[in-house]
């Protein structure tokens, strides 16, 4: 598929004539960074695939409504941690289950997963990150993962930067914690 810059690629998608192949362009240039970043949140494969195209319906559906304030990938983010969030909350209220047992399911799903491929201090690194609350873990991850800026994860979540630069602070030390203790 061909290298396209975003504004032609917003424009396509908001042409009947071009939408169905610029989808697929959006797909094939977003799929794999919005698996991870849906992935780390929900951990289980199966989930992180279903949710990452839930995510691409979405987007498919509602292109009319991006007001271009931010990047197109700015804007799918956020509609991708939007999602796995909103999928964790209803996973909690659907089991009737408290915060520590959805971390305990998360840890077991990570430990039997086959698709998950990292080392033995991925996995620890995992398991510290299942114990942050959401926003901290989704800011530990934007920062260390994705390498975003400030500036940015501000846009995807809404919050100042202090703010996130707080939750990134009281991320680390509570992971740093962690992986001394285990």
């Amino acid at each position: 598929m061909s290298e396209i810059n975003e504004k032609e690629l917003i424009e396509m998608l908001r042409s009947e004539q071009h939408k169905n192949y610029a989808f697929r362009l959006l797909v094939h240039q977003y799929q794999e960074r919005l698996y991870w970043l849906v992935r780390r949140i929900v951990i289980s494969h199966d989930d992180a695939n279903d949710l990452v195209q839930d995510v691409f319906i979405k987007v498919f559906k509602h292109i009319g409504d991006f007001r271009e304030q931010s990047s197109l990938y700015t804007w799918i983010y956020r509609i991708a941690t939007n999602e796995a969030l909103r999928f964790l909350r209803r996973k909690r209220t659907v089991l009737f289950l408290p915060l520590i047992d959805i971390q305990k399911n998360l840890e077991n799903k990570l430990t039997d997963d086959n698709f998950f491929s990292g080392d033995e201090i991925e996995k620890k690194l995992q398991k510290a990150m299942l114990r942050l609350p959401d926003k901290q873990r989704l800011v530990f991850q934007m920062k260390y993962y994705d390498h975003m800026k400030y500036e940015e994860i501000s846009r995807i979540l809404g919050t100042s930067v202090g703010a996130l630069k707080a939750s990134y602070h009281h991320a680390v030390r509570k992971i740093e914690a962690y992986l001394d203790s285990n």
